[in-house]
């Protein structure tokens, strides 16, 4: 493909390579993970921009179909934030492809339960991204945190020579996570989604409680925006993933919730 071979005509000249996977619908929140790549690898460096809504990583077809699509927006935050290529294929799938990336470990809870074959596409995708832009170094947002966890295993596993970089989680002023999503709220939901912050707060507040017991607090916190949904509230070790019975500094808050038919996630270190 042009983009391997322009690829690989950096790595002849020398030049580092940075790329920052999206699936576009961009925000401050990417220009944020854009202006962390660039400082990665400064002007002498490329900072690629990947732009593709990757259908294998949706178990919902009306949530693929829901998803906003903004290309040339995009293309016109990438130019005022000097990305140096915009990657934004139209299909990145064969016909009758048979081979994915899976992990059997930080996949089988959290957004692994909810979403069935969500993390098999994004490993996927992203694998295909590594062996097409061939970066050095790769951007991830901390909201997506289990995400996160999920590629740096694979680059560990599969022996990427790829180091992952991660962007902190931007916020509304009301708290609210910046999301691609977002923009699908009502003015009425956008208010209630808020809310997910304040569970995070309401938890750090809580250190040293049974983590059973700080849950259903929080599920009634959130259920009483009268359009909101539990999908889950989990309580991790950062490392591992794993659940702790116990709130403590350190662990982290991760949470999905629905507000209407719009499913959003955050998360928090406590």
């Amino acid at each position: 493909m042009k983009m391997q071979r322009q690829a690989f005509d950096w790595r002849q000249a020398g030049r580092r390579v940075v790329l920052v996977p999206t699936m576009g619908a961009l925000h401050d929140g990417h220009r944020s993970l854009i202006n962390l790549a660039r400082k990665k690898v400064k002007k002498g460096g490329v900072v690629v921009v990947s732009i593709y809504v990757n259908p294998a990583q949706f178990n919902d077809p009306q949530d693929l179909e829901n998803y906003p699509r903004t290309l040339s927006s995009d293309k016109k935050i990438c130019r005022e934030e000097s990305v140096d290529v915009v990657f934004a294929p139209n299909n990145l799938y064969k016909k009758e492809e048979s081979v994915e990336v899976k992990e059997n470990s930080l996949t089988t809870r959290l957004e692994g339960v909810h979403r069935p074959g969500h993390f098999a596409g994004v490993m996927t995708v992203v694998a295909k991204l590594f062996n097409l832009v061939l970066p050095d170094f790769s951007v991830f947002g901390e909201k997506d945190f289990q995400q996160v966890a999920v590629i740096r295993r694979m680059v560990r596993d599969l022996n990427y020579p790829v180091s992952i970089l991660v962007g902190p989680t931007l916020r509304e002023e009301d708290g609210l996570a910046m999301s691609s999503r977002n923009v699908l709220l009502t003015n009425d939901h956008r208010d209630q989604a808020a809310v997910l912050s304040r569970a995070i707060e309401f938890s750090r507040q809580s250190i040293g409680s049974r983590s059973s017991d700080l849950k259903r607090k929080l599920r009634r916190l959130i259920e009483k925006q009268p359009d909101a949904q539990v999908d889950y509230i989990e309580f991790v070790d950062t490392i591992s993933l794993s659940p702790v019975t116990k709130v403590k500094k350190g662990s982290r808050i991760l949470l999905a919730v629905k507000i209407g038919s719009v499913r959003l996630i955050d998360n928090g270190l406590l």
